[in-house]
C-alpha cells in the first residue's frame, strides 16, 4: 500500500490539532478537582478532553489511506507543536536538551519521508 497525500496531510494537521488539546488540558488542569460538578465546568478541560477524542477519530481515518511506518512517525510533530505553544502561552523556558530533542524528530521525520 503506498501512502497518499491527504493521509500525510491529515496526520499533520492531527499532530497540531493535538497540541492543542494538549493546551487546553494543561490550562485547565490548573482547577481539577475529583469532583464531578466542578469537571463539568471546567470548559477549557472539556474543550482538550473533546479534542483528544475527535483527535483519535481523525487519526484512525488518515491511517486507512497508508501505511503505519510512514504515518505514525509524524504523529511525532505533535512535540513539536507543544513546544511552540509551552512558549507562546504558557511562557516556559526551554534548554538545550529540549531544542537538540526537536531537532531529533524533525531529522527524523525527515529520515521517514524519505525512506519513502
Amino acid at each position: 500500500m503506498t501512502t497518499q497525500l491527504w493521509a500525510i496531510i491529515l496526520v499533520l494537521f492531527n499532530s497540531f490539532f493535538g497540541a492543542v488539546g494538549a493546551l487546553f488540558v494543561k490550562l485547565g488542569s490548573h482547577k481539577f478537582e475529583l469532583n464531578i460538578k466542578k469537571i463539568l465546568k471546567n470548559w477549557k478541560l472539556i474543550l482538550g478532553g473533546s479534542i483528544y477524542i475527535v483527535s483519535g477519530i481523525i487519526t484512525i481515518i488518515a491511517f486507512k489511506g497508508g501505511e503505519l511506518s510512514v504515518l505514525y512517525p509524524l504523529v511525532a510533530t505533535i512535540y513539536i507543536w507543544t513546544l511552540i505553544f509551552s512558549i507562546a502561552f504558557l511562557k516556559e523556558k526551554m534548554n538545550i536538551y529540549k531544542w537538540l530533542g526537536i531537532l531529533l524528530i524533525v531529522l527524523g521525520v525527515s529520515f521517514i519521508g524519505a525512506g519513502s
